[in-house]
């Protein structure tokens, strides 16, 4: 973890109210792992005060000197309001990379396979995951929910990394009509090789784990069909953060064996089987 004073690179808008931010940060991008985060302190007065915590949502390969770290990132209150209006070569103080991230396949002489699953901007740690997983060569089949079509991110982006892509959207405007959770269930329940993804086995193997993000109550759902097959799940919890460090105690997550953990410091990712949803 450091405090680096970073750049903005690039800052774009890739959906309606969602941006993709590229910041210069060699020191993060050197040090980070699929599903740990940034804090970024948004404006140099005084308001917002907090910093705001941001999924690194992948890394830019060096150009020339730079060696850049992404954000996406959806506009929803002060901090993004500011972010979004920021240029190319403004500067920014970014601490990272900070929390634990997910657990990678293990080498094993069984392929490895994986389900990704993505709720709205949720999306954020789950490419910069892709990729090492891509890396790996291991198997990935990704589902993507959002609210309608015009909200639906990255998927070009895990195209391109080999997955197969299924799509939900709540009010039907593209692939499935409703929830991510509900096409994940359909898939799980699928009996037949035909009615299955391709990377996705008749029957949930040990070496098959799910691996998602976004709103809680979806996560919850994911987590309870998950338990049912006997899959492996990791879960990134999309908790409020002060510090980011584990300093305020702000983020506490309720854990099995009576106890509690902090999202920034023992998370944002855990095992789905470890947490008490309530």
């Amino acid at each position: 973890m450091k405090d680096v004073k970073s750049k903005i690179l690039s800052n774009k808008e890739i959906a309606p109210g969602y941006f993709r931010m590229v910041l210069d940060a060699p020191y993060i991008a050197k040090h980070a792992k699929p599903g740990q985060f940034v804090q970024v302190r948004c404006s140099d007065g005084v308001e917002p005060l907090l910093r705001r915590p941001f999924s690194i949502h992948g890394l830019k390969a060096p150009c020339s000197r730079l060696q850049g770290i992404e954000i996406l990132y959806e506009v929803i209150g002060k901090g993004t309001e500011i972010l979004c209006k920021k240029n190319v070569g403004e500067p920014l103080d970014v601490l990272g990379p900070l929390g634990s991230g997910f657990k990678l396949p293990t080498a094993s002489s069984l392929e490895p396979r994986a389900i990704v699953i993505s709720g709205g901007v949720g999306v954020a740690p789950l490419i910069f995951l892709a990729e090492e997983l891509a890396k790996q060569k291991t198997k990935m089949v990704v589902l993507i929910g959002a609210k309608t079509k015009k909200q639906i991110l990255c998927e070009k982006d895990f195209r391109k990394l080999g997955a197969e892509v299924h799509i939900a959207t709540d009010d039907g405007s593209c692939g499935c009509k409703g929830f991510v959770s509900k096409l994940f269930e359909k898939i799980l329940r699928a009996t037949s090789n035909e009615r299955r993804p391709k990377g996705v086995p008749s029957e949930v193997e040990g070496r098959t784990t799910a691996y998602a993000c976004g709103p809680t109550p979806m996560l919850k759902c994911i987590a309870d069909m998950c338990k049912e097959q006997k899959l492996k799940c990791q879960v990134s919890l999309e908790e409020m953060m002060a510090c980011g460090i584990g300093a305020c105690l702000g983020c506490a997550v309720k854990v099995k064996g009576g106890g509690y953990k902090l999202a920034c410091k023992d998370g944002p990712v855990f095992n789905a089987d470890e947490i008490i949803w309530s």
